[in-house]
């Protein structure tokens, strides 16, 4: 089976690969720099199964919709292949119902990626390098920044509480593991 997934879901994958034994899996990923330009995130996923899914008996994408409207849900109807179900990896690393009973429309959450990426794919793309002014228009309305760790690694709860601070939030961590991410990719 071929897993086309998001990169920034990669490295908790390959960790489930290894811990599970999954040998049956082979992993594609697209790159995760996507996420900022959701539009792209259909067309790319649905040329990327066009070009392999003949090598496969099946093909799972690991991406939930990831702000695409939809788009990536009839993409993956269209050709046929299974995808993670929810609004983004927020929601089933937490857990879809979880996460939405919870409600928490003030709180900005980050993943171990996003955790170690922090200044490639928010600090940077914002332009908060450029222009810290801007922090309170981006970030005026969130009260907490939310650590959802996949792994228990200190350091980067650590690394966590300071982009909190960065950004002038209150800091909470939950330690989600991987959630419905490796449940799904064990029903595929």
């Amino acid at each position: 089976m071929l897993v086309i997934a998001c990169g920034a879901l990669a490295r908790e994958i390959l960790a489930l690969i290894g811990q599970r034994g999954w040998d049956h899996l082979d992993l594609h990923c697209l790159p995760a720099i996507l996420h900022n330009r959701p539009d792209r995130i259909a067309p790319a996923v649905e040329a990327a199964v066009t070009a392999r899914r003949d090598r496969y008996d099946r093909v799972f994408v690991a991406y939930a919709d990831c702000g695409t409207g939809g788009d990536l849900a009839r993409s993956c109807a269209r050709l046929g292949v299974e995808m993670i179900e929810g609004p983004h990896c927020y929601a089933f690393y937490e857990g879809v119902a979880a996460f939405e009973a919870k409600g928490e429309v003030t709180c900005f959450y980050l993943t171990d990626f996003l955790v170690r990426q922090f200044d490639a794919f928010v600090w940077e793309p914002l332009g908060l390098d450029r222009h810290p002014e801007l922090r309170d228009m981006y970030f005026g309305n969130y009260t907490t920044l939310v650590y959802q760790a996949q792994t228990d690694d200190p350091a980067l709860t650590d690394l966590a509480r300071r982009h909190a601070e960065r950004l002038g939030l209150g800091f909470e961590r939950r330690l989600t593991g991987y959630g419905e991410l490796e449940t799904a990719l064990a029903r595929a």
